[in-house]
């Protein structure tokens, strides 16, 4: 039988062992909680403590700056040391809330959700809101503006990405073998969005202990499928999964809803199970701390704020001092020059390598070898945008479905003249993005 998959991609070397069958393990934050109000796609939080206040685990320190923001919330107990600009992974300054940890960890008081058959819709989406969950997956999207499309009648899938193409990350992988339960609970609550919606647990078939489990404990659910996709890179890229899981097919100019989908991330899914059950907001993350400079890489469930300092302390430190550092995963992170960063809600992966391969790549010109073309999941030709962005022919560009590429770095990792394909089509995508907000 043909595995679900898409046209295109490639196979990296996917670097999981070094993680994957560590058990998530928590970590406690020592030095100072740094929480910047924009960790999210829209208006930054706007804060509603200030210098001088001591604030609970799990209470709100800045509310949702708009319809398209998120809120955000203390993941300890202690006194605000500032609200002032900071350093995060993607090196912009951005204002945040320091906030200094007593290591008393005191909770505020939160009443627990009505059960779940006694919400409303909106109550459901109100809560969802209300907790400040985004996508966990790196884009950073408010769930629940996610969740409220137009015509939710429309809906027919909502499908959980536990595809976790990324190389090296296992995030997702260890929270679907230890919370499984908390994932399809996740997905009923979701479903119970969209009366017409049908769920898929989409998993590559690199997991196969993943697929055995969910299987097992979703038999008796009419309304949930288990679906095994190929193993490839960038199965988990929204519109190649949602091609691989339902056959439908989305460009850069539609929303999943306008194929009748939603896709939400596993730790996003759980999240919303959490805040829908027990009223929590979100204030942990699982991120994969790995990488052949990590003495022991591990899956921390962290407290969103912590410093990426102390995250390589808990793995040991470093067994030889890395030459190139991420923030996520290699294909699609960001590579950082200082671990003095906060963790946030999108972060997913601290990666550390002793190598910078790379930096190491001398380019040379274009011997029109095609490979970009054939591995490009987005079925344009790189090598043709990548020449329209070096010389701004913005036109040429965009005639060349330019802005159907998902930045996923299939090209530049193909490339045999070692061209930055991805990086030169990024930049002009921005470009025009910023033109088209405007």
């Amino acid at each position: 039988m043909a595995r679900l998959t898409f046209v295109g991609g490639i196979h990296p070397y996917d670097g999981k062992d070094l993680s994957k069958d560590k058990p998530i393990r928590e970590v406690f934050p020592k030095g100072d909680l740094v929480y910047p109000l924009s960790q999210h796609i829209g208006a930054p939080a706007q804060p509603i403590v200030k210098k001088g206040d001591r604030v609970l685990t799990g209470q709100k320190i800045a509310e949702a700056g708009g319809f398209v923001s998120a809120p955000v919330y203390a993941s300890v107990s202690g006194k605000v040391k500032a609200i002032e600009p900071r350093r995060v992974v993607t090196g912009d300054l951005v204002m945040s809330i320091v906030v200094e940890n007593d290591e008393l960890y005191e909770e505020v008081d939160r009443p627990e959700p009505a059960p779940l058959e006694e919400l409303t819709r909106e109550e459901k989406i109100s809560l969802i809101r209300e907790a400040g969950i985004v996508g966990m997956g790196g884009a950073g999207f408010p769930t629940a503006v996610k969740l409220s499309p137009k015509e939710p009648e429309k809906i027919e899938y909502v499908i959980v990405n536990c595809a976790e193409c990324e190389p090296y990350l296992t995030s997702d992988y260890r929270k679907m073998l230890e919370e499984p339960r908390e994932l399809i609970g996740g997905l009923k609550v979701i479903l119970s969005l969209f009366e017409n919606a049908r769920g898929i647990l989409a998993v590559e078939d690199n997991k196969p202990n993943c697929i055995s489990k969910l299987k097992r404990l979703t038999k008796n659910e009419t309304k949930i499928t288990v679906k095994a996709l190929k193993t490839k890179y960038p199965q988990g890229s929204e519109r190649q999964l949602i091609y691989a899981a339902t056959g439908r097919a989305i460009n850069s100019s539609m929303l999943p809803a306008d194929a009748g989908c939603v896709v939400n991330n596993v730790d996003t899914v759980i999240a919303v199970y959490n805040a829908v059950t027990y009223g929590e907001p979100l204030i942990y993350r699982i991120v994969t701390v790995t990488g052949d400079a990590i003495a022991a890489p591990q899956n921390f469930k962290v407290r969103i704020g912590t410093n990426y300092h102390e995250l390589v302390e808990e793995a040991g430190g470093f067994k030889q001092q890395p030459v190139k550092i991420v923030s996520g995963g290699p294909m699609m992170g960001f590579g950082i020059f200082d671990l003095d960063v906060p963790t946030t809600k999108t972060s997913s992966a601290l990666l550390c390598l002793t190598k910078d391969e790379v930096s190491a790549m001398e380019p040379s010109a274009c011997i029109n070898c095609g490979k970009c073309a054939e591995v490009c999941p987005g079925r344009v030709v790189p090598r043709k945008l990548a020449d329209y962005a070096e010389h701004y022919d913005e036109e040429a560009f965009l005639k060349n479905n330019g802005m159907e590429c998902c930045e996923c770095g299939c090209c530049s990792y193909i490339c045999p003249a070692k061209r930055p394909l991805t990086q030169v089509i990024k930049s002009m995508r921005k470009m025009q993005l910023a033109k088209k907000k405007k």
